[in-house]
């Protein structure tokens, strides 16, 4: 378990050590998740990548390799801090980390790739924030959420947040696939879906980004 971050009263970064657990379901379930992001970041070719939400930057490191420009924000200072000091890990060439909320973000922080992984659940405004990235796209959006209910019976089952129905701390958004499938399609063409267990994620396309 990592140590709970909250800044303006909003839960920052991971609430348990997913990437760093010796827990061996755990980390292949997590391995997993960044195999099929990878993958589907691989099938846009894109080189220019800006990943809101980055947390503790796990995933921009996964990410990063020569010829690929990674600029990773989130709203929390400590977060951002934790991730350029993130024990373990050399800086990895071609990632700028930034202090920026999603809603902020501007025509500046434009990419081929927008990334926002394992954030929108944690949104008081996430169809706010699905239309920043919807701009700002050039015109690849890649998002992923918990899969729900799944990801509340499986804390159940574990024993954890019991009090809370299974829910994990900060999260407010819970989406099914179809249900996240739709979201997004308010304002984003959707190229393709994946199921890593038990997250939902999804590659899409912006109207109105160009290629």
């Amino acid at each position: 378990m990592t140590k709970k971050v909250i800044e303006d009263g909003i839960v920052a970064g991971n609430v348990t050590d997913k990437y760093g657990t010796t827990n061996l379901a755990y980390r292949k379930l997590t391995d997993r998740f960044l195999e099929t992001a990878a993958d589907l970041v691989n099938q846009t070719g894109a080189t220019d990548l800006h990943e809101a939400g980055c947390g503790e930057g796990h995933l921009a490191r996964t990410l990063a390799k020569p010829g690929r420009n990674i600029r990773a924000s989130d709203f929390s200072k400590q977060i951002i801090d934790q991730a350029e000091a993130y024990s373990g890990s050399e800086p990895e060439e071609g990632i700028e980390f930034l202090v920026r909320s999603i809603y902020d973000l501007t025509e500046e922080d434009s990419a081929q790739l927008m990334v926002c992984c394992e954030v929108m659940e944690h949104l008081e405004e996430p169809e706010a924030a699905l239309e920043v990235l919807a701009s700002l796209a050039r015109p690849y959006v890649l998002v992923s959420v918990p899969r729900e209910p799944i990801w509340r019976i499986l804390n159940v089952c574990r024993g954890k947040y019991l009090g809370r129905l299974g829910n994990t701390p900060g999260h407010l958004n819970h989406w099914s696939s179809g249900s996240f499938i739709r979201f997004l399609e308010r304002h984003l063409e959707v190229i393709d879906v994946r199921k890593p267990f038990p997250w939902t994620m999804v590659l899409c396309k912006s109207r109105t980004g160009t290629s």
